[in-house]
């Protein structure tokens, strides 16, 4: 899988996230972050939740006005279109390379 990245790696960036946006292609890499929410966003998401050295530890899909469970493990986030995991085929154990 090969996808654009933006990150966030300050409060501000995290916090902000996707909200307001009305569509988004590629990824949303949050550092650090071990849980999401989606108020204030219009679209569902796909969220994996990686260690330090990118093995997914827990993945699943939001709904708008909804927030994740923790996950205490995490290191960071990954935000993507609802439905970008399965054609991607990332599942958890996989191991996930953020580059720049």
């Amino acid at each position: 899988m090969l996808a654009a990245a933006e990150v966030a790696v300050t409060h501000r960036g995290r916090a902000r996230g996707l909200m307001g946006r009305e569509a988004f292609e590629g990824v949303l890499v949050l550092r650090p972050c071990r849980q999401v929410h989606t108020f204030g966003m219009r679209f569902p998401i796909d969220v994996a939740f990686c260690d330090r050295y990118g093995f997914v530890l827990h993945a699943t899909t939001l709904v708008p006005r909804r927030a994740s469970r923790a996950v205490w493990r995490a290191y960071f986030a990954i935000e993507a279109p609802a439905g970008a995991f399965d054609r991607w085929g990332l599942q958890l154990g996989d191991v996930v390379e953020v580059r720049g």
